[in-house]
């Protein structure tokens, strides 16, 4: 398994740029245009949509290209709506407590989301979690990215609620860039580590997934 391509389908440096580069825009407009949140909005959904159509060009899947595109309308919506440059962090915000919940919930439900993508990832589907110790190695590695999830949770919202626009605004900005792509590779180190360091030293691997043998039918006839 190789971690760049890990790394790609979780959304990889191309997809913290994508998430990013709209929010920078908004604050660098707002900041240029003498704090107007109507020219930032504007030049915000611009690069997005800009994104948006580069992605489509390139054959990226159209669902994550609209959903991209969607959460930068919600944004907007949001800091037009309330008038607050800074809630311009709320959806992301959200979306990484919804993220936490989401792979807490499936390692307590003993589906770690890390083994649900990586063995589709190396066509094993679900065969992994007939191997108690992957099943383990798999959970203990996911509640890193659960930690990361809740991370930037507790980072950026502090710059969210601060009555200081300019702070609010900047500081939030420099911990989006800093909690994207940097941290999502730490995250993927990290939780590499974690499955080697939790996997007994004779076991095979991950590609190789320790199921339990089948055991033989019982012949009534040849027992008697």
């Amino acid at each position: 398994m190789r971690q760049d391509t890990l790394v790609s389908l979780l959304g990889g440096k191309r997809g913290a740029f994508d998430a990013t580069a709209p929010l920078v825009v908004f604050i660098l407009t707002w900041l240029l245009t003498g704090n107007s949140i109507a020219w930032g909005v504007t030049a915000s959904l611009a690069c997005a949509a800009l994104i948006a159509a580069v992605r489509l060009r390139q054959k990226s899947k159209p669902r994550a290209v609209v959903l991209g595109l969607l959460s930068v309308c919600v944004a907007c919506l949001v800091v037009i709506y309330t008038g607050r440059p800074q809630d311009i962090l709320l959806p992301r915000i959200l979306s990484n407590a919804a993220s936490a919940l989401v792979w807490a919930a499936f390692i307590i439900f003993r589906r770690p989301l890390l083994g649900l993508i990586v063995g589709a990832m190396v066509g094993q589907k679900t065969r992994w979690r007939l191997d108690p110790e992957l099943v383990r190695a798999y959970s203990v590695a996911s509640w890193i990215w659960v930690a990361m999830y809740a991370l930037r949770v507790a980072i950026l919202t502090p710059f969210w609620i601060a009555d200081r626009e300019v702070v609010a605004v900047l500081g939030g900005t420099l911990a989006q860039v800093l909690l994207s792509w940097p941290l999502l590779l730490l995250c993927l180190v990290v939780s590499g580590w974690a499955i080697k360091a939790v996997l007994p030293d004779d076991h095979p691997g991950l590609l190789h997934p320790v199921t339990p043998e089948p055991t033989a039918p019982v012949d009534d006839q040849a027992a008697r």
